[in-house]
């Protein structure tokens, strides 16, 4: 028997029900709308007719676009279990609170836009199970998703929450872009129509879905918190349910829980590229001074030189190409603290500071794999503090930590710990080997960026990227970094272990279309100094931090055009990630930049040439960018 609850009389329900087709949008029963009107959630029950009242709690979301509604998710299962209580198949509605109008207005210092607004309707679903223990969840319908969280007002003593019971009803025949689920977060994100059996049926976030023609989901999560278990998909029961597992088997709770937030962006494409929602629904900034955190670019020795951060005169070099290229600063990688051939970390971080070179230096979480050093200067919080007046002192600005295990609440609170020390030290963030973003940008502004991508450091490593490396290139903008920056140090012209079969240009508009507040230059200064002067330019005055990204057009796997824009310059990034010659088709309508002039830096004779165009008078209209097959093109607007 299938029911969906309000605060009417339950006989005037069963009416309503029986006379009026179920799931109109409206918020006056359970409904909860977007303040645009577009997005409509409905929760409803599915009762067990031997449990009198009790059942089985769902969502469904239906997206309005014009005089057409469309179905977004069906049959969203939702519930939360403790050793002590449950809450499953055996709840009802109590009650629904009224709807609140919930306002973001906030500054990011980092990501795809400086000033972030939204806007979203809230209410509080709180059900009971047969004992009268009661389960509030949480609903916002912003004008570019969904978002819910459950809260137990009241916890018994010692009591762990055991298992979640939220699952995405994905049918056959739908398009999704997934990564089966690694602790790194390091896959590619293949299109699919079906379910398939991933390594222990895990499935990592974030999940793209096409539920229907040029309507688009991602799921993911958002606002860790202390406490606080990561968790992914699995649908080792139901293959075409994917149920949020936490990664903890129980997870010890306070005198009251509240979870991070499940989040649902929906829309077109363009809604989900340029959505700040897992900003918005996470804790506002902690730090009341922010003026050390500055965004730029690095010179990056590993890409090039695997070990050789263990070698001074090498290292040496990557400062004096920070110099060369206008880079604020410099990374100094893993096995520092081995150096030798000239000097050591004192001596380097010296000359890199007579150079007016800000340099960042790695260290080992030492909590996964125990390989590179330094090892054990950051776990205990008497060695973290030592660690990082070190840094302060040397004039180290920023530190890169790598190799964490999986997304236990232990390991989420040790980032934690890790950042807000940090800050009292006013030291820059990058995790690498990592978990994925979620929010912690907007509450610790000094995170930088995060990788959990496979990114161009597998040409180091492996032969896969080479000939993966175009298709996934254009649908990471459409995937990971749509929820944070994302460390995949991308401009590779050269080569290093393995080759990279993406043209120059393509290389080049990377650099724009992957967002990242530290972007990490990975290729040898002899092939910096041997571009072409413009493109030398290019980089040594690109942004890595923006006020406002547009998406102009694309579809992940085959094409992207991006826009991004700092002051009052568009930089805009064209991708082309299949084997064929492709022209790109855009509009600049969007970006309002009639009258201004255009340069153009695209694919050139080869995959190794660039051709240069400057000073092109713009208009509104059309524009056509033929790239090469892998190929690509930046265009700055001024």
């Amino acid at each position: 028997m299938k029911h969906s609850f309000n605060c009417l009389s339950y006989e005037l329900l069963l009416y309503v029900l029986i006379c009026i087709p179920f799931c109109s949008c409206s918020q006056k029963d359970t409904g909860v709308i977007s303040p645009n009107g577009k997005i409509c959630l409905s929760v409803e029950i599915k009762e067990d007719t031997e449990k009198d009242g009790f059942g089985k709690v769902f969502f469904n979301v239906e997206y309005k676009d014009g005089k057409t509604s469309r179905r977004v998710l069906s049959d969203t299962r939702i519930g939360l279990e403790t050793q002590l209580m449950s809450f499953t198949d055996n709840i009802r509605l109590k009650s629904v609170s009224g709807t609140k109008l919930i306002e973001d207005d906030y500054v990011m210092l980092t990501g795809k836009r400086s000033h972030c607004q939204n806007r979203g309707n809230e209410r509080i679903f709180r059900f009971e199970n047969e004992k009268a223990e009661t389960l509030d969840i949480v609903f916002r319908a912003y004008d570019d998703g969904i978002v819910f969280r459950y809260s137990l007002p009241s916890v018994q003593d010692k009591d762990s929450l055991t298992s979640e019971h939220t699952a995405y009803y994905i049918p056959e025949g739908t398009k999704r872009w997934i990564q089966n689920y690694s602790v790194g977060y390091e896959g590619f994100y293949p299109l699919k129509t079906r379910a398939e059996r991933g390594k222990d049926n895990m499935w990592g976030y974030p999940l793209l879905l096409e539920p229907a023609d040029s309507l688009f989901v991602l799921i993911t999560e958002a606002n860790i918190l202390r406490g606080h278990s990561g968790s992914r998909l699995y649908n080792g029961n139901d293959m075409n349910q994917y149920q949020v597992r936490m990664t903890d088997d129980k997870l010890a709770l306070g005198d009251s829980f509240t979870s991070p937030w499940r989040v649902l962006m929906i829309g077109s494409l363009s809604d989900i590229v340029e959505s700040t929602l897992v900003t918005d629904v996470s804790e506002p900034n902690k730090i009341s001074d922010t003026s050390w955190i500055m965004p730029g670019s690095a010179s990056w020795v590993y890409w090039a030189h695997n070990h050789g951060s263990k070698n001074f005169k090498i290292v040496k070099d990557y400062i004096d190409l920070a110099v060369d290229m206008k880079w604020p600063y410099s990374l100094i990688d893993a096995e520092w603290n081995e150096m030798s051939n000239g000097g050591d970390i004192e001596d380097l971080i010296t000359y890199s500071l007579s150079r007016n070179i800000k340099p960042m230096i790695w260290y080992n979480s030492s909590t996964a794999w125990m390989g590179p050093g330094p090892l054990y200067r950051l776990n205990s919080k008497e060695n973290r503090i030592k660690e990082y007046t070190w840094l302060q002192k040397s004039g180290v600005v920023g530190v890169k930590i790598d190799f964490f295990p999986d997304d236990y609440s232990s390991n989420m609170d040790y980032y934690i710990d890790l950042l807000e020390d940090a800050a009292k030290y006013k030291l820059m963030v990058n995790f690498h080997g990592a978990t994925i973003p979620r929010g912690w940008q907007r509450t610790y502004p000094h995170l930088m960026t995060m990788e959990a991508v496979y990114g161009a450091e597998w040409y180091n490593n492996k032969p896969i990227l080479t000939d993966r490396a175009a298709e996934h290139n254009v649908t990471l903008p459409f995937t990971r970094n749509v929820i944070g920056s994302m460390d995949y140090t991308p401009g590779t012209f050269s080569d290093s272990q393995h080759p990279h079969i993406t043209t120059c240009g393509h290389e080049l508009a990377l650099s724009v279309v992957f967002e990242s507040a530290l972007q990490h230059m990975p290729d040898r200064p002899e092939v910096y100094s041997s571009l072409p002067r413009k493109v030398r330019e290019f980089l040594s005055g690109l942004p890595t931090a923006w006020d406002d990204t547009k998406l102009l057009c694309g579809y992940p796997g085959a094409d992207i055009v991006l826009a991004r824009r700092k002051g009052d310059v568009w930089y805009i990034g064209g991708l082309n990630g299949t084997n064929e010659n492709k022209t790109l088709s855009f509009s600049l309508v969007p970006l309002q930049v009639e009258g201004k002039t255009m340069d153009v830096f695209k694919d050139g004779v080869d995959d190794k040439s660039f051709a240069i165009e400057e000073d092109i008078q713009l208009s509104n209209d059309k524009m056509d960018m033929s790239c090469l097959p892998r190929g690509g093109f930046v265009a700055v607007i001024k």
